[in-house]
């Protein structure tokens, strides 16, 4: 088979692949979950098979754990974040009223000195429709969420397939890879397992490294605002973690939300709202300095505006299956680009002289 032949081949697969999950991803939410679970979970299960478990006995306890953590978390985290988002959601027009207050109370003087009354008016209007078209759009999403028995079923399929999923994937993992590597083009396996290898390292460098930060971040920042006595502590040092899976922005969400809110708790106490500043800003010095460096490292070759991108493109194309895909999907061709610009570079499509030599042995000039 020639090289087209081939390229069109695997072009024709990959198409029929993207269509099949663009025209069912509604009911694939759960086996992508279960696949990416077991995926990241397979590194803990051959530590387990090394300490003396077998296979079954390793992915058996992981299931368990896992659910009991779930189940816990369900029990205890949810319902106090649940609890604190209503009160957000409710309290929110009352903060807006607050914040156009104090705006113009203390920025009246100098907004007078550029624009008079109108200026001030404009402003207050302005703050005013953003923070209620957002808590419209906030109210209506929720609502939609928890609305409908598709997403309910979507939600109680979650919880109850990803499980079973995730654990025969991790009883088959290892045969399921032999399989697929026995499928390979031999001519070219061992230059496709490299591949594979890359987008492995790209992926779980990125991907388990960070959701390892943003955990340990997100903590960080709801135990601090707690102890500060903030408003919705839980709720946006959560938010600020799990958002910090997109660098920049979860910290600068959760900066501007924190301090929103401490404005109009503390004011004119610029001591407490200088501790929720000193929280965010020390949690960034961790971060960058310490949490970042130490687990994701900087060789996964992703950068902020592509993970962005791919957020976007992904999510808006496949819904949530897009998102969970996304991350995974922009370092697979993070390398897949890279591999195809290293061909390119030492191929005569670049460098002319890089031909091979006629028969003769004379390079053509």
């Amino acid at each position: 088979m020639s090289l087209s032949r081939q390229i069109a081949f695997w072009v024709a697969g990959l198409a029929v692949i993207i269509g099949l999950v663009f025209l069912l991803h509604d009911m694939l939410l759960p086996f992508v979950a279960g696949l990416i679970i077991a995926y990241f979970l397979d590194p803990l299960a051959r530590r387990l098979e090394r300490l003396g478990l077998g296979r079954l006995g390793a992915a058996t306890a992981i299931v368990i754990i896992g659910l009991l953590v779930t189940m816990l978390g369900s029990l205890l985290v949810f319902p106090l974040l649940g609890n604190q988002l209503a009160g957000f959601v409710e309290k929110l027009p009352d903060t807006v009223r607050r914040l156009q207050a104090l705006v113009a109370e203390h920025g009246g003087p100098l907004l007078e000195r550029f624009g008079g009354q109108a200026a001030i008016a404009d402003i207050q209007k302005s703050l005013g429709d953003i923070l209620s078209q957002g808590a419209g759009w906030i109210g209506k999403a929720l609502s939609s969420l928890w609305s409908g028995g598709q997403a309910l079923f979507g939600i109680v399929s979650l919880f109850v397939v990803a499980p079973v999923v995730a654990f025969y994937m991790l009883l088959d993992w290892d045969s399921m890879i032999a399989k697929v590597d026995s499928w390979l083009p031999r001519t070219h396996a061992e230059t496709i397992r490299g591949i594979m290898r890359d987008m492995d390292r790209a992926i779980a460098g990125f991907v388990r490294g960070q959701a390892l930060v943003c955990l340990l971040l997100g903590t960080y920042y709801a135990i601090g605002l707690s102890l500060t006595g903030l408003n919705f502590a839980l709720l946006i040092g959560f938010a600020a973690g799990v958002l910090s899976f997109i660098p920049f922005v979860g910290s600068i969400t959760g900066l501007v939300v924190a301090l929103t809110v401490a404005i109009v708790q503390f004011w004119p106490d610029w001591t407490m709202i200088a501790a929720v500043l000193a929280v965010f800003f020390s949690g960034q010095f961790i971060e960058g300095n310490i949490l970042s460096p130490k687990l994701v490292g900087e060789s996964v070759g992703l950068h902020p505006v592509w993970l962005m991108f791919a957020l976007v493109a992904f999510g808006s194309l496949f819904g949530f299956v897009g998102l969970l895909l996304a991350v995974p999907l922009a370092a697979a061709i993070g390398v897949l680009v890279r591999f195809a610009l290293k061909q390119y570079l030492a191929s005569p499509l670049y460098d002319p002289a890089l031909a091979e030599p006629p028969p003769g042995g004379k390079t053509p000039r």
